[in-house]
């Protein structure tokens, strides 16, 4: 899956299930775990990681602003 396509999924997930976007990916990650995917397991985790980056309300430390 495009690098762009994990982001569009993550905020699309946001809209849909607000705080809960990342329980709701998560959840998806491990039903393919269940069915042995771990390519869908894998695109997946990119889209916990995307929402969790969305969700980030201040810079890590050393982290540039732009």
């Amino acid at each position: 899956m495009e690098e762009i396509d994990i982001w569009r999924t993550a905020r699309v997930l946001m809209d849909v299930h607000g705080e809960a976007a990342g329980f709701a990916a998560a959840r998806r990650a491990d039903a393919l775990i269940a069915k042995n995917d771990p390519e869908g397991v894998a695109v997946w985790m990119r889209v916990v990681r995307a929402i969790v980056e969305l969700e980030r309300q201040k810079p890590r430390k050393g982290e540039a602003l732009n």
